[in-house]
């Protein structure tokens, strides 16, 4: 859904996606599968299903039509987990997802002691690499028989559970602390190197637009010199990403290509001002340029077609 949809006017953050169904296991002592949990959740802010979800879980609305509201499956969920408990999930979803429907019908977390990410203990005592591996993965190197439905959220969590009764999980949740926390500076710094970026060549502001249109009939803008020879690059088409951003490649003969980016922006003196900033465009670049420049041109098409067959608006 679209960020700008009057749903999110009113909810104190931006929320993901609504719990639909809760299904859950308690691990015995043994950490063999024992009492089960299941309840449908009917959701009140994405009232219309998206047709991936209903394809991958095989729920619909008419699942839902009678199913109870989160405070009253939460309330439930609760009861069955008892008091400091400690989720076992695979992977990190299902965290982030729990605790923003919690916070949205402002419900209560501290009775949840801890979430343990299962998939770094099956890589450490598998020896596999830091990649995510799929439940369906951790199933097959265990020999274990599929025996529930897929992505059914009680079916996931028993074979989850499964999964618990075949590795040395006191071994495991006693190293598990030590592993996260190297994991996590690990990401850390995935995510500063990813978010810094590319350097730029050259960053430039225009102002004194009277709308977009005169912005990109500037030659000033849009004829743009190499900054290694100051020859004329030859540009591609303009790509509109949204929100006021442009993005365009260009070549020099001598020195190769470059990825151009324009932000437009609405300035307090009602005038229209544009950022532009050059990059060395190296494959990734390129290869996103091509994608995102094909993408339209097929949007584009569809749309004549529409209209020549009477089908717009």
């Amino acid at each position: 859904m679209s960020s700008h949809s009057s749903v999110f006017n009113h909810l104190p953050i931006r929320l993901r996606g609504e719990v639909i169904e809760i299904g859950a296991v308690k691990l015995n002592d043994d950490w063999t599968p024992g009492e089960e949990f299941q309840i449908y959740v009917k959701p009140v802010y994405f009232r219309k299903m998206h047709y991936k979800v209903k394809k991958l879980t095989g729920i619909d609305g008419n699942k839902l039509s009678d199913a109870c509201g989160f405070v009253d499956a939460f309330s439930r969920f609760r009861e069955f987990c008892g008091d400091a408990c400690t989720f076992l999930t695979w992977g990190y979803d299902d965290k982030g997802i729990l605790e923003q429907n919690i916070i949205v019908h402002d419900q209560d977390w501290d009775w949840i002691s801890g979430w343990i990410n299962l998939q770094l203990i099956y890589n450490m005592q598998t020896e596999g690499d830091k990649n995510q591996k799929s439940l369906q993965t951790a199933m097959e190197h265990f020999g274990i028989e599929q025996t529930r439905v897929a992505h059914d959220a009680l079916g996931d969590a028993y074979n989850t559970a499964l999964v618990c009764s075949h590795m040395d999980m006191e071994s495991g949740l006693a190293d598990y602390a030590d592993m996260s926390k190297r994991l996590s500076i690990q990401r850390r710094k995935r995510v500063e190197a990813a978010e810094a970026g590319p350097e730029p060549l050259e960053h430039l502001v225009f102002e004194g637009f009277p709308n977009r249109n005169a912005a990109f009939a500037d030659e000033a803008l849009t004829e743009i010199e190499c900054p290694n020879c100051s020859a004329a690059l030859t540009l591609s088409r303009w790509v509109n990403q949204g929100d006021r951003r442009y993005m365009t490649l260009a070549s020099c003969p001598e020195h190769g290509d470059f990825l151009i980016r324009v932000k437009l922006k609405y300035t307090d003196e009602e005038t229209w001002s544009a950022n532009r900033i050059l990059y060395a465009a190296d494959e990734g670049m390129v290869s996103f340029y091509k994608t995102k420049s094909t993408q339209r041109r097929k949007r584009t098409r569809r749309r004549k077609r529409e209209k020549a067959a009477g089908r717009t608006d």
